[in-house]
């Protein structure tokens, strides 16, 4: 029984000085889950926003292929709003949520997302 202990507590010990290793940061930093995204070779998600028409005048546009939508921000980087494809139609929210366009598809554009 006491070699138990004895074992337990000396893998213990050597267990929390490897942690305390790591943590102090002596080796090289490990990349981040979005920085491995970024240089894997995983396939990107892409969507087509040709039909999105309507662009605030002088906002950046900002493609979100994974949630179908695009983002509208300022030449300073402030959200300015959204669009989104919802049914038969794209709609256009400002930075507030309001819909402020509402774009109606032709029966022709209904290709799936």
């Amino acid at each position: 029984m006491r070699r138990i202990l004895i074992t337990t507590l000396a893998v213990l010990a050597l267990t929390g000085t490897a942690v305390a290793q790591d943590a102090d940061g002596d080796g090289p930093k490990k990349p981040s889950m979005h920085e491995l995204y970024h240089s894997s070779s995983l396939p990107r998600s892409h969507a087509d926003f040709s039909r999105f028409k309507y662009r605030p005048p002088g906002d950046k546009v900002v493609e979100q292929p994974d949630a179908f939508r695009l983002l509208f921000r300022t030449r300073d980087g402030q959200p300015d709003g959204y669009a989104e494809r919802r049914g038969d139609a794209v709609i256009y929210y400002d930075r507030y949520g309001k819909v402020t366009h509402v774009q109606p598809l032709a029966p022709d554009d209904e290709t799936p997302n």
